[in-house]
């Protein structure tokens, strides 16, 4: 009887188990979130100066310094698709030095705020940075990335 009793509390914990596994591994599904923080219809350029270029998850950023009206540099933050994503368009974990002079395209804030999601980066040597596809840009209709 004591052998009934442990088999059958063994195959419940074994199937608690999986369903841990399935529950965590659905976690980061419900963790993404929308581009609705940005203005989809007002895409900005901006001209500025690297300050740093975090490769992290969920979501890579750029922190870029911009000249104002007055030519007082203010810091923006741009959110970029994960570096998986981006890898997937060529991007690489140190293509973007501090110091560097870079131009981006983006959909800002729609606070106001210093801040957007990234669409491109142009480099020094002219070359375009894609961050996202045309599937999944502001207000396309995609989620924020396309992995």
């Amino acid at each position: 009887m004591k052998f009934k009793v442990l088999g059958l509390a063994g195959l419940a914990g074994l199937a608690g188990l999986a369903g841990i596994a399935v529950a965590v591994y659905a976690i980061p599904a419900t963790a993404h979130h929308c581009f609705a923080m940005f203005d989809g219809n007002k895409p900005v350029t901006l001209e500025g100066t690297i300050k740093e270029f975090q490769w992290t998850n969920p979501h890579a950023w750029i922190l870029i310094m911009v000249p104002d009206a007055q030519g007082q540099p203010q810091q923006w933050a741009l959110e970029l698709p994960s570096p998986g994503g981006l890898v997937q368009r060529g991007w690489k974990p140190r293509m973007l030095t501090p110091g560097m002079n870079v131009t981006a395209v983006i959909h800002p804030l729609k606070d106001g705020q210093l801040g957007g999601a990234g669409l491109t980066v142009t480099l020094p040597d002219g070359k375009v940075m894609y961050s996202l596809t045309n599937s999944n840009a502001v207000g396309g209709g995609g989620s924020d990335d396309a992995q």
